[in-house]
């Protein structure tokens, strides 16, 4: 894929937490879905990384990724198992207790029957002094935000629910739009002196390169980002030419 030019607007990155992912036990689903609302906030995703349930590294990339982002949004570790330790880390990483909040375990307390509201789920009412609640309505048990960092599960249905009730509480910036175009039997290396001249006349788009292969036929597709609609058009109609120019046929959209 050949590079891109950053965007200047809100930035967002996503620490995706757990051993699980890593050893490819589980697949991500919440990169993708997130990435996509959060682009349409105009707040684009810049980085994700995906961390091991380790303290040190997790306070550090906590810290490294809140004062280098506008926001930070992290999923997995907030369980009541002896390997979710997100929460602890959060306050480790903010310099505050982590303590019982005394709304969740009340809430907690009151949900469970009488001796069933055990050290497990005790640990997911104990959370950093100071946080702010992202309730959900799958589970009892909430996620929480701490400055500009927001602590959601890792399942990929209650993080969603947690995602809808913390997006009205988030700065908007210019959503980011998308424009697209890609034709078949043509190759990045065909493109690529062109399609490096349409980006330096667009320096506010980022403008993606993507190979795809469909029915034994390699084909290219382009796909421009920014946040002004008109340049956008305007950069996939001189892409449209390019691929015209080397003998290609454009096709509006990326492929199916």
């Amino acid at each position: 894929m050949l590079a891109v030019t950053a965007l200047r607007n809100l930035t967002a990155c996503i620490v995706v937490i757990g051993n699980e992912v890593l050893s490819g036990r589980t697949q991500d689903a919440n990169i993708r879905f997130l990435a996509q609302r959060l682009g349409d906030m105009g707040m684009p995703v810049r980085e994700v990384r995906i961390i091991p349930d380790v303290t040190d590294t997790i306070v550090r990339t906590i810290n490294e990724v809140r004062a280098a982002f506008d926001h930070v949004f992290t999923t997995g570790g907030i369980g009541p198992t002896h390997d979710d330790i997100t929460s602890e880390c959060i306050a480790a990483a903010f310099g505050v207790p982590w303590e019982p909040h005394p709304v969740v375990w009340a809430r907690m307390e009151a949900h469970y029957p009488p001796g069933s509201f055990n050290a497990a789920r005790q640990r997911m009412a104990t959370m950093p002094r100071g946080a702010v609640l992202i309730d959900n309505g799958q589970t009892i048990a909430p996620g929480f935000s701490m400055g500009n960092v927001h602590v959601m599960a890792g399942v990929p249905a209650i993080m969603r629910v947690m995602f809808d009730m913390l997006a009205p509480t988030l700065p908007v910036g210019t959503p980011v739009i998308s424009r697209s175009v890609h034709a078949r039997d043509m190759r990045e290396g065909d493109l690529a002196a062109g399609l490096t001249d349409i980006q330096a006349r667009y320096p506010t788009l980022d403008l993606g390169s993507y190979p795809y292969y469909r029915d034994n036929v390699a084909g290219v597709a382009i796909v421009a980002k920014g946040t002004d609609a008109v340049l956008a058009e305007s950069a996939i109609a001189e892409v449209t030419a390019l691929f015209k120019d080397l003998g290609g046929t454009p096709l509006d959209g990326e492929p199916g």
